[in-house]
């Protein structure tokens, strides 16, 4: 477990919605799935300080899938590359407002198994802290997205699975797998 949260950035072309499909590409031979709570910024955050409540800046919450080239994770020294492919951060199906972080359920299924389940309240690091932490490196923005961790169990994709995030009072991202054309 690391002493501190690992920041990585995904590009806007990985971001797709619900529905759509990750594309496998060439380049790797595993990709994996992550599901994730996902937050959604809703107002500028900078080196928020102990007595600033983080999830005041929060607009609300959806599902992810923080969808990872493994093979390149492990080859590369960073991890821009193996998070960053083109549909490789699912989000959806929408931002819910009106629920807290504190202790939702969060899985994952490929083809109706489940291959993660856990709750925020067993999070390495809970959202108030996250966004504490990220806000003394970069200015969280207005519509800016942090991923929030995974629970153990992520796995590999193929072509034809179809893989769903849920996030309780959040709803279902679903997204099918197919090769990159």
């Amino acid at each position: 477990m690391p002493a501190e949260p690992l920041l990585f950035l995904k590009p806007t072309s990985a971001v797709i919605g619900t529905d759509a499909n990750i594309e496998l590409p060439a380049a790797s031979l595993r990709v994996e799935h992550e599901g994730e709570l996902a937050v959604v910024i809703g107002r500028r955050a900078r080196r928020l300080s102990e007595t600033d409540d983080p999830l005041a800046y929060v607009l609300g919450y959806t599902c992810a899938n923080d969808v990872t080239a493994r093979d390149l994770q492990r080859q590369d020294v960073q991890f821009t590359r193996a998070k960053s492919f083109d549909t490789f951060c699912p989000l959806g199906p929408f931002v819910e407002t009106g629920i807290a972080p504190l202790d939702l359920l969060v899985e994952a299924r490929v083809n109706g198994v489940v291959r993660q389940s856990g709750r925020t309240s067993q999070m390495a690091f809970p959202v108030a802290y996250l966004l504490r932490y990220i806000s003394h490196v970069m200015t969280l923005e207005p519509g800016d997205v942090i991923l929030t961790g995974t629970p153990a169990g992520v796995g590999p994709l193929l072509c034809g699975d179809v893989v769903e995030v849920s996030v309780e009072g959040v709803g279902t991202l679903r997204n099918g797998v197919r090769a990159a054309g």
